[in-house]
């Protein structure tokens, strides 16, 4: 279960801050725009993309005044073999400055702890049946730098060898456990297995909780919750269907028609469902996150009857079989039964589940960001729906406006290539 670190403990100097000017950019407001708002452009190399993380990502400082992101990527990730990725600390406090806390060539899948002094990060130099992942943590001064743990070969107990892992890691409320997913192929074999590692922050051991061939496109995402139970929960997502080469490269992700969400204890036990999709007409777009830190999640769908994209909150319940809306013991809620024509898809809460922020509209002309109020009972709805902006986002595959908010609340992030280059924004100045 463990590998012993190749280079034990690093350290380095504080990097040094990129040099950058944080834009003001009220341009993006308009006559029904909320009032009092502003917008700030907060990557602005003009020939480097530069992206926020994943919305579901946990890449904040609790007390919301740092963050990170990063440059030369795009929303879904980055390529491990570009030397200009970098993940970058975005300090609030001081004007968006923008400070680089990696170097090595690989770097992906950040977790900031939840204490905010430390960033988890892996080293991706895998290959399919070779290579090696490493689990790096580094304190946000950059100082004390470190490598917990190395898998150079077979996972224990298994004939597999991690690559090609998820650009998005997960750490536990405790701040003592990280879980990642990774391709579990030999190079040879087409439609191979994928699997969940979960590694102990405290010790460097590591587990593989869960494997098989539909786990491709995990999602992993711990409870927030502080209960010492519900926090070993870890919501992921299975795809019934999917295909993929010998290499691990998805020839077929299924997308809805294969999608379901789980829950599962991160020793690998207590397999649950969420209730949603699998019905033939709800189907579950693919992004889902936790109502701040209750035992409630939210997913996007898709329905065919009536054509709509709905947000719909529920609880899991005993796995009784892959038919999602039907298990009949989990709870449901749709968020967005009040709403005409609902039409989400990125969307994220506050930590204290207060609010939400979602993207929605028309591709055409960059749809618009939203922000509303979450219910305080079970089985109300989001009140007080609020237009903020049109992002001018082109939609294409790599320029998702996946909005999120800071843990308090009271900033929200976008992603917008409206310049002609993707860039990362903020916005601020709603009202309480």
């Amino acid at each position: 279960m463990k590998r012993r670190p190749r280079n034990g403990n690093e350290s380095t100097n504080r990097l040094q801050a990129r040099e950058q000017t944080v834009k003001l950019r009220l341009d993006f407001l308009s006559k029904n725009s909320a009032p009092n708002l502003e917008v700030f452009q907060l990557t602005t190399e003009r020939d480097v993309p530069g992206s926020h993380i994943y919305m579901e990502a946990q890449i904040f400082t609790p007390d919301s005044r740092r963050f990170i992101l990063h440059r030369s990527a795009h929303p879904h990730g980055s390529d491990p073999e570009d030397p200009k990725h970098q993940f970058l600390i975005c300090d609030l406090e001081n004007r968006g400055e923008l400070i680089p806390i990696t170097s090595e060539t690989g770097a992906t899948a950040p977790s900031v702890s939840t204490d905010g002094n430390i960033l988890y990060y892996f080293v991706d130099e895998t290959e399919v049946g070779g290579g090696r992942l490493s689990l790096k943590k580094v304190r946000l001064d950059g100082e004390e730098r470190e490598t917990l743990a190395v898998i150079d070969g077979e996972i224990d107990s298994t004939p597999w060898r991690p690559s090609n892992p998820y650009p998005l890691s997960t750490i536990s409320s405790d701040g003592e456990r990280l879980a990642i997913s990774c391709f579990l192929g030999d190079g040879k074999t087409e439609n191979a297995e994928w699997g969940l590692l979960v590694f102990n922050l405290l010790s460097g051991d590591y587990q593989l909780i869960i494997h098989g061939q539909s786990w491709c496109n995990l999602h992993p995402q711990y409870s927030r919750s502080l209960n010492p139970e519900e926090r070993k929960d870890i919501m992921i997502q299975e795809n019934h269907g999917n295909a993929c080469d010998v290499n691990g490269q998805i020839t077929n992700l299924v997308g809805g028609n294969g999608a379901d969400i789980h829950l599962i204890r991160d020793d690998g036990s207590a397999f649950r469902n969420f209730p949603w999709g699998r019905d033939g007409n709800e189907y579950c777009q693919g992004h889902q996150c936790w109502l701040g830190r209750s035992r409630w999640a939210i997913t996007s769908t898709d329905t065919k009857h009536p054509r709509s994209c709905r947000l719909i909150a529920g609880t899991a319940a005993a796995h009784i079989g892959h038919i999602g809306l039907q298990t009949a013991s989990a709870r449901r809620n749709d968020l967005t039964r009040e709403i005409p024509n609902p039409d989400f898809y990125h969307f994220a809460t506050d930590i204290a589940g207060r609010r939400l922020i979602t993207d929605s509209g028309s591709f055409d002309d960059g749809g618009g960001i939203y922000l509303a109020d979450l219910p305080e009972d079970e089985n109300g709805t989001l009140k007080n729906f609020t237009f903020l902006i049109n992002p001018g986002s082109s939609w294409k595959k790599n320029t998702h406006i996946h909005p999120f908010l800071s843990p308090d609340g009271k900033m929200g992030f976008f992603n917008s290539d409206e310049s002609g280059i993707l860039q990362a924004y903020m916005i601020r100045g709603w009202q309480e």
